[in-house]
This record gives structure tokens, C-alpha cells and sequence, in this order.
């Protein structure tokens, strides 16, 4: 059994056309029959049941089928890893992270790291602006976001990593006593702005609403650094997703989960269907292999 073989058997069996086989592999209708016939030898078993008129895929050509697509695969992307080693470079892989979204991509990217130390990885802030054109066009080779941020469309794959809740932080130097949202009117309310996390902001806004609770005064920030700062030095509280409130506060800044609602925030990956990057391929097998979704609740 070689490469030839199967990929021509994948072929017969995508299009039940033998002829079509041969066209696409560029060989001739008599070798795809050899071919296939080689590959009943093997097996032992019929693949393909032909009539005049019609080729049917047997259950034994189904089930070698779906081996056979991940045997091509594994070869085409070995060959493109070794390609790009021997060449200098190994790929690149372009990622783009929602302000919020920082423990479980950190972790893809660790994960990624050290099985494929040599392909670089591009980090930057996810920009709101036209989503579908960012990820459909591959500005970015995958986004992380709050599933609710992206776009409806065919064109975009998504995989659910986690889920996040609402936590509210506050400085050291502030009252003790364990935080909770009837502190919120008695303080000024810091926040992300609506255009840099939109979902995070809406999300708040109804948090609040639902309970009746307004702050003395809101003010926004449209990076972590400057929120970070001004919650540190006291100028009021803030409410951020817990993994973000984890992976950011130092022993100026305390936080506590909101208990009095349900504020879990699902978060995704997304790239376009049309994704054509090796090094991004590999990047999916990954991440498709660390425990998601509710094996990654974050404060809940």
C-alpha cells in the first residue's frame, strides 16, 4: 500500500467515478482500477461494489476511507513541516485575543510551543472592527473571543473552549470584607470599554440592571494596563471576567467571584473555513486535544 494508492481509493471515494479519479490524479482510469484492486487484495475485502452505471462505496470502503483521509493528511503536513525545516523557516500562525481572552490561549500557545518550537507565533489585540473580514480574509489565522462576538457566517469554523464568570476587583486599601455588587453603589465603576469588550460590557450592564444597582460614576478604559492602574491606586471597583482578574492582579488588587447571578461568558476559537497554513493545521490538532469546554470553567 503506497500514498498513489490511497489517494486515489479517496478520490473513487468522493466522487464514485472512476474517471474523475483518474482525471484528478493524473494517471489513467486503468491504473485507479489497479489501484483499487490492489487495495481489496490487501484488506481482503471488497471496497467498492460497480455496475455498469453506478460505483457504490462498500461499509469496508467507509471505514478504510476515514483512515485513509488522516494517513494523506498526516503525511502532507509531515512533509510541509520538513519542507519548511530544511528550507530555514517553519511557519508561522497569526493570532488574535480578545481583550479578555487570555488564560486558555496562553495555554494553546504553551501547549503548541513545545511540540513546535521552531514556528513562530504572531500575538496581537483583536481589533472589533469587521470581524468576518478579519478572519476571512486571514489577518488573523485564529481569534479568541466570546462566542457571542463572532460573526454569522458559513465561513467560519469554531471550536468552544471555555466559559468565564464575573468577578469584582477592588484595591487592597479598600474596606475589607468579601466584595459583592451591593458594594458597586458606594464606588465609582471602572470599566472595559463597550468598544473594546463589547459582549464584557453588555454583559455588565445587565448584570446591573438585573439588581438594581447603580455606581456613583462610570468610568471606562480601553486597555487593561490604565484599568489595572486605577483600580490598584483605589479610584474605584471594577468588574472583569475571573480568569482575567487571576491572570492580571498582583497583592495591590483583590477579587471575588459575583455569586449572586449565573455570569458564565462562553468563549471560542474561530478561523476561516479556507484556512490554508500548515503550521495552522497543526495548531488546530492541538488545541483540539487540551480538555475544553466545561473542563475549562474559569470562577464558576
Amino acid at each position: 500500500m503506497d500514498m498513489n494508492q490511497l489517494n486515489c481509493f479517496i478520490s473513487v471515494a468522493q466522487t464514485l467515478n472512476f474517471s474523475e479519479a483518474a482525471r484528478r490524479n493524473y494517471v489513467s482510469q486503468s491504473t485507479v482500477s489497479r489501484y483499487i484492486s490492489d487495495l481489496e487484495k490487501e484488506f481482503g475485502v471488497k471496497l467498492f461494489t460497480r455496475s455498469h452505471r453506478d460505483v457504490i462505496i462498500t461499509s469496508e470502503g467507509k471505514i478504510l476511507l476515514t483512515y485513509a483521509q488522516e494517513m494523506v493528511s498526516s503525511l502532507k503536513k509531515a512533509k510541509t513541516v520538513i519542507s519548511q525545516m530544511r528550507e530555514g523557516g517553519q511557519g508561522k500562525i497569526k493570532i488574535g485575543c480578545d481583550i479578555t481572552s487570555m488564560t486558555f490561549p496562553s495555554q494553546c500557545i504553551a501547549e503548541f510551543s513545545k511540540h513546535y518550537p521552531n514556528i513562530s507565533i504572531d500575538l496581537c489585540r483583536l481589533s472589533t472592527d469587521d470581524l468576518l473580514h478579519s478572519i476571512s480574509t486571514g489577518e488573523y489565522d485564529f481569534c479568541f473571543m466570546p462566542r457571542d462576538m463572532v460573526p454569522e457566517s458559513s465561513e467560519i469554523e469554531t471550536l468552544s473552549t471555555h466559559t468565564d464568570s464575573l468577578a469584582i476587583i477592588a484595591s487592597t486599601g479598600k474596606k475589607r470584607g468579601k466584595l459583592s455588587l451591593s458594594d458597586i453603589p458606594s464606588e465609582h465603576l471602572l470599566l472595559l470599554s463597550e468598544a473594546s469588550a463589547p459582549i464584557l460590557y453588555m454583559e455588565i450592564v445587565d448584570l446591573l440592571r438585573t439588581f438594581h444597582v447603580s455606581p456613583k460614576s462610570e468610568i471606562t478604559f480601553d486597555d487593561l494596563t490604565s484599568l489595572y492602574i486605577a483600580i490598584s491606586s483605589g479610584m474605584g471597583v471594577s468588574v472583569l471576567p475571573h480568569s482575567v482578574a487571576e491572570f492580571t492582579s498582583d497583592k495591590r488588587v483583590r477579587h471575588r467571584p459575583v455569586t449572586e447571578a449565573d455570569t458564565g461568558i462562553a468563549y471560542v476559537m474561530a478561523w476561516s473555513k479556507n484556512l490554508r497554513n500548515s503550521a495552522a493545521d497543526l495548531f488546530i490538532e492541538t488545541v483540539k486535544k487540551l480538555p475544553l469546554d466545561e473542563d475549562n470553567v474559569y470562577g464558576i
